[in-house]
Order: structure tokens, then sequence, then C-alpha cells
């Protein structure tokens, strides 16, 4: 995204408030509500729902599609807004110019300030599609599995600050660093050319010694650069190298240093090889030419990117690179899994029945008059068992007046199913033989009913565990939102506060 700051002069206070608003709204919510928005802000008359419109047709803020509330997001327009802003206040940039280079992570402008002094200023854009490997590639985060990318480039931004001002401080060839708000730092500008740039020196073997001792240099004052090409190396008339970009640099005291390290010294190597034809045997290990002397890896902390920050972005590496291998093996298992969901198909077709299930099974036998299976004959015939044992008791159990007693033959007292009866479908509409209903069997009406109240219980049951999640999760929204305005009033402006 170029950086477009013509409104930013036409922009009130207000667009400032409502804009702060949603940034620091942000830090709970990947949405901000509007309601939320407004709370924060706290202008008269609901006059934020209007500037939250002007926002987003400036696309400084944006609406996600498809969210389950009404809602916006901070763009990269808005956060560099925030940022230039506050260099205003501060003095550090009056005017923005062109632009003057493009990278996989940043965009480089020509600002001014307020005596005309042109300056750099360097806003960090990880997150575009190009490069987005950048979770693997940098350890910008701490304990934190995920993370909007403007945090990132915060990050990047303020690693890249402390290491450049206790570089410059100790006297190394680097650009002096004027400012940093946000995702912003802003920079020396120095007139000199990329080495990538350059076809042709007059000494190849002078500036090659240059590099490496600044290299080794570097490492004894506890710190390797991690990304030492001819990209981040400038170039002035003198043929003096100068060296740019930090976000990537760590101290000997990583885990992976001496990789760093030779990754380093073999760039310049092949570099030289390709570009001047010049090769030397000499060239310094991570092992034999580095004695510590100094500790800038400690003052860096003290300045600003701590060794939590560090910690924290390590952590994040390790888990995304975890989170890699298991989307690969994922891809590789993908016929295996898709031959198991096919089973669990088939295995779901085979579960048991449920009591109403198994009701309008019975209810739809009765209906078409089918054969029964083993079980519901044998309860069946517990069912007669009972009837016959019923009258038994209505008219005496005695011997004497067994005779009495109905023949089991007769028709009118004989129990009867639908297995006798089938459905009459003829145009002359024959009426059915009626089966007397018997005080154990369960008739249509029954069934239908006993079914309908299991289908209401079953639902009354689903939809209170539904409302009480959802008054849980209003109960903690609530909560958050809260806090997050108590945090505004306290005058703490920043989303990462």
């Amino acid at each position: 995204m170029k950086l477009d700051a013509k409104a930013l002069r036409y922009m009130s206070s207000e667009d400032f408030r409502v804009l702060t608003s949603v940034e620091m709204g942000s830090k709970n919510h990947e949405v901000v509500p509007t309601s939320l928005i407004a709370q924060i802000a706290q202008l008269r008359h609901g006059g934020s729902h209007k500037i939250v419109g002007e926002l987003a047709k400036r696309k400084l803020i944006a609406r996600v599609q498809n969210a389950k509330y009404d809602g916006y997001r901070l763009t990269y327009g808005g956060y560099d807004y925030l940022a230039l802003k506050t260099f205003s206040k501060r003095g550090s940039v009056y005017s923005v110019g062109n632009q003057i280079g493009v990278g996989k992570e940043s965009d480089i402008y020509i600002v001014a300030n307020e005596d005309d002094e042109q300056l750099v200023l360097k806003l960090q854009r990880l997150g575009r599609v190009s490069f987005r490997t950048i979770k693997s590639k940098r350890d910008y985060l701490q304990k934190r599995k995920s993370a909007s990318w403007m945090y990132m480039s915060r990050l990047a931004a303020m690693k890249e600050f402390a290491f450049m001002k206790v570089l410059y401080e100790n006297g190394f060839p680097v650009p002096e660093p004027i400012d940093l708000s946000r995702h912003c730092v802003v920079m020396e500008l120095i007139d000199a050319f990329p080495l990538r740039q350059v076809d042709e020196v007059a000494n190849p073997a002078q500036l090659y010694s240059d590099l490496m001792d600044l290299i080794v240099k570097l490492a004894q004052h506890g710190l390797i650069h991690g990304d030492f090409n001819e990209f981040n190396i400038l170039i002035k008339d003198t043929g003096k190298p100068i060296l740019i970009d930090f976000p990537q640099m760590v101290s000997t005291s990583h885990a992976n240093a001496e990789y760093y390290f030779n990754r380093d010294v073999e760039c310049i190597r092949v570099f030289f090889k390709r570009r001047f034809g010049y090769e030397s045997l000499l060239y310094p290990k991570f092992t034999k030419h580095i004695e510590k002397e100094f500790d800038l890896d400690i003052q860096v902390a003290a300045s600003g990117f701590t060794k939590k920050h560090q910690e924290e972005l390590d952590e994040y590496r390790e888990a995304l690179g975890e989170n890699e291998g298991e989307e690969d093996s994922d891809v590789e298992a993908d016929d295996d899994t898709e031959d198991e969901e096919e089973g669990s198909e088939t295995d779901s077709n085979r579960k048991e029945m449920t009591e109403e299930e198994k009701a309008e099974e019975r209810l739809r036998n009765l209906r078409l008059g089918n054969d029964l299976s083993d079980d519901e004959e044998h309860s069946e015939d517990s069912e007669e068992n009972e009837y016959s044992n019923e009258y038994a008791s209505d008219n005496g159990d005695s011997d004497d007046e067994e005779e009495h007693r109905p023949s089991v033959g007769d028709d009118m007292l004989k129990p009867t199913d639908n297995r006798n009866f089938k459905a009459y479908r003829d145009a002359n509409k024959v009426e059915k033989a009626k089966k007397p209903k018997s005080k154990g069997a369960l008739d249509e009406e029954a069934i239908k009913d006993k079914v309908t109240r299991a289908l209401k219980g079953q639902e009354n049951r689903q939809t209170g565990k539904h409302h009480s999640r959802r008054n849980l999760t209003k109960g903690k929204e609530k909560r958050k939102n809260k806090d997050v305005i108590k945090h505004a009033r306290n005058g703490n402006g920043s989303i990462f506060d």
C-alpha cells in the first residue's frame, strides 16, 4: 500500500480521536464494534458514527465482510496517519515527499522536518502477499500463537530503531536514528548507492576487507546482522560502506548465532566472486576469530527492545515451524483421511436407533402391516401374556373358574396384530378390521405424542444451553469493553500499552 498523505491536513482532532479509538479497540477485538468506538471516542450527539463513515471512505478503516456484528478494523493507511500525526506533533516530520525505495518488508519515503532538512521515513509493511513467510523467517512475536501484521510491523520498527541507536552511539557506520512511532522509523538520509547497483569499484580487495572487518567487529560487540548482503549495504563516493536494515539482527548468544555469522560471510564471498571476479582464501570464522569484547546486545535490551521480546519472537518461530510440519503431514495423509471418513460414515449408519427412532419404526410397521423383528415379536408375546394375566386376575385365578374363561380361539377376545391384516388401497375403501386395544399396547396417537414430547424436550434443552452460553459471552465482552474504556480514560493512547 502506498502512502497518500493528502488528506492528513484536512483531518480534524475528532477524526483522529475516532481513529485512535479504533486502534485502542483493536487491542482486544479483531473487528472493533461500532458501539465500542463511540464509547471510547466519547463524542457528543453520536458524532462518531458520521466520522466512522468518512474514515471508511478514505480507506483509513475498513468494514469486515460477513462479520457477526457491525464493526471495523484499522488499515495500514490509518496506522500511517496515526504515526505521521505523532511525528508532526514532535516536529520530526513536517512534509512527505516521494517514494525512493520499496522492499519485501518496508517502504522508504523522503520526508523533511520543520528546518527543511531531508530525512528518510521507513514504514514497515509486514504481511504482503509476496512475503508472508515473515512469521517463520523473523522472530517478532513472544508467546503469542497469532498476531496482526500491524503488531508485527510495530515490533520490527521498534527492534530496528533500538539496534540502530546502539550501533550509531558506538561508532558503527549506520544512519543516525531520529524518531520512532508505531511501525515507522525516521532516520538520516545518506548520499550513497546500494552495493547491488555498483558494477565496478576501484579496489575490490579493500572493500572486501572492510566488509569482513565490519562483520567481525559486530560479532566482537555481541551482535550478528543476519542479512549482510548487497541489498543492505550502501557505498559512498569515498568507497566506505554503510550498513542498513536491522530487524533480523540477533545476539551472539543466540542458539543459531554461528549459522547466521557464517551465512553473512558466505554472502559477501559469493557476491564478490560473481560481480567483481574477486575471491579470497582469507575469511573469518565464528569459532576462531570471535572474541567478545562488548555487550551491545545487553545495551539494546536496556534501550527498548527487551530480552522478553526476543524470547517471545523465538518461541513464535519455533511454534510456527511445528505447525508447518503438521500441515505437511496433513497433506500427505489426505487419502487415509478420506478412507477414514467413509468408514466413519458407514459406522454412523450402523449406530443403534434412539427411542424416538424405534417408536417411529414401530409406527411405520403398524401402518404398513410389515413383519416385526424378533425382539418386537417377543415384546408382543409378553404383551399377550400380560393381557391374559390381567384377564385372569379380573375373573379369578382359581381352578374352579377355569372352565368359565374364554377359549384361546375366541376371535373377539384374542389379541390381534397387523400381521393378519393388509392395508386396503382399493377404490371401494373397504373398512379395515378393527383390533381391540389392550392395556399394554401403544396405539398410534400415543406413539405420536411420545415422540413429540421427546423432540420438544430435546429442543428445550438445546435452547437453554444456547442461551446460557450467549449470556456468558455477553458478560465477558461487557467486562472486556469496560476495561478498554477505563484504559482509554486513563490517558494511555497506544494500542499495545
